[in-house]
């Protein structure tokens, strides 16, 4: 692989941790293999509680990340209905419960095909949507009550994949941009019971698949054996 020409590399990232954390973690590896400092970028964040594709792109490739962010993603997303919590996620404990008694099956097949198509959505409070130049989590995490405007996308599929009251699991097929935290809120105040995000996995962006990605030690361990093989 010539990294500095520009590769291409698909990856799982590990829960809890953040896009970055996988970035600099690669960076690392290929230097410490090649003895050279190469530019590694991502093409789309994953929340540290999520897990996934993540495409990075080395040396020229980062041109290509614009047009590879702009890929449709698939989701499997795990909900709980009948609580809430203010990241919308496992980030921080449940805020309210909701009485879900009235929750079928059917219901929720109602509700979350009205997602289907356009929308808008207010992204999540806790999230790196800059307001005035500061990250809207750096106001939440303050306290600070802040604005967010909300912003167009497209799911193009939604459906359930297992419901086992009161844990729901989806998948979703969505543009850019969408915050699958606020798909959650959203579904639980379309529900009338409140919900958030138990669990994320990104199975698909563009036609890249998750049995496409390596681990982190997989790609670690393909650069000691070229090097290895060169001695």
């Amino acid at each position: 692989m010539n990294f500095k020409d520009g590769t291409l590399l698909y990856f799982d990232k590990p829960l809890t941790w953040t896009s970055f954390d996988l970035v600099n973690r690669i960076r690392s590896i290929i230097t410490r293999a090649t003895g050279e400092k190469i530019k590694v970028g991502h093409a789309g964040t994953l929340d540290p509680l999520a897990t996934g594709i993540m495409i990075l792109a080395t040396g020229k490739a980062t041109k290509q990340i614009e047009i590879l962010q702009n890929g449709v993603k698939e989701y499997i997303a795990t909900l709980k209905l009948g609580a809430t919590t203010p990241s919308f996620d496992m980030e921080h404990p449940e805020n309210a419960i909701f009485d879900i008694s009235h929750i079928t099956r059917e219901l929720i097949e109602t509700k979350i095909n009205e997602f289907k198509g356009e929308i808008l959505q207010i992204p999540p409070v806790y999230s790196a949507v800059k307001i005035n130049g500061k990250r809207a989590f750096d106001y939440a995490r303050k306290g600070d009550n802040v604005e967010l405007r909300p912003k167009p996308l497209v799911i193009d599929e939604i459906e359930i994949l297992n419901l086992d009251m009161p844990i729901l699991e989806i998948r979703v097929v969505c543009s850019k941009g969408t915050y699958i935290r606020a798909l959650a809120r959203d579904i639980g105040v379309a529900l009338g019971a409140g919900a958030y995000l138990t669990a994320l996995k990104r199975t698909r962006i563009g036609n890249i698949t998750l049995e496409q990605c390596q681990t982190i030690e997989d790609f670690k361990n393909s650069l000691d054996n070229v090097s290895a093989n060169k001695c």
